[in-house]
C-alpha cells in the first residue's frame, strides 16, 4: 500500500507533457512518473486511428500475397516483387506490434 508522498517541482509544460503521456499509456499520473524513475518500460494504447491502420496493411498484405501467387506461373519477375513488397509490409507490421 503506497502512503508516502514525495513532491516534485515542474513547470506547468512539463506536467501537461506528463500528464498527456500518462494518459496515452492509460495509467495515473503517480504510476507514469514510479515506472519512469525505475526504468520500467511503458507501453502506450493504441489510438483508434492506429488499429484501423494496422487492419488496413494486414488486408494489403494479404492482397499483394495473392497477386504474387496468381503471377507466379504467368511472370516469376512481377511476382517476385509483389512478395517482396509483401515481406516488407509484413516486417513494417512485426515492428508496429513491438
Amino acid at each position: 500500500m503506497k502512503r508516502e508522498y514525495i513532491q516534485v517541482r515542474c513547470s506547468i509544460y512539463e506536467k501537461k507533457l506528463l500528464q498527456r503521456r500518462a494518459a496515452r499509456a492509460g495509467i495515473s499520473l503517480s504510476e507514469y512518473i514510479r515506472a519512469t524513475a525505475f526504468d520500467k518500460d511503458i507501453v502506450e494504447r493504441i489510438t483508434p486511428e492506429q488499429v484501423e491502420t494496422y487492419q488496413m496493411l494486414v488486408q494489403y498484405k494479404n492482397n499483394f500475397t495473392r497477386i504474387g501467387n496468381m503471377f507466379k506461373k504467368r511472370d516469376p519477375k512481377l511476382a517476385r516483387e509483389v512478395e517482396d513488397l509483401a515481406r516488407e509490409i509484413r516486417n513494417h507490421l512485426k515492428n508496429f506490434k513491438k
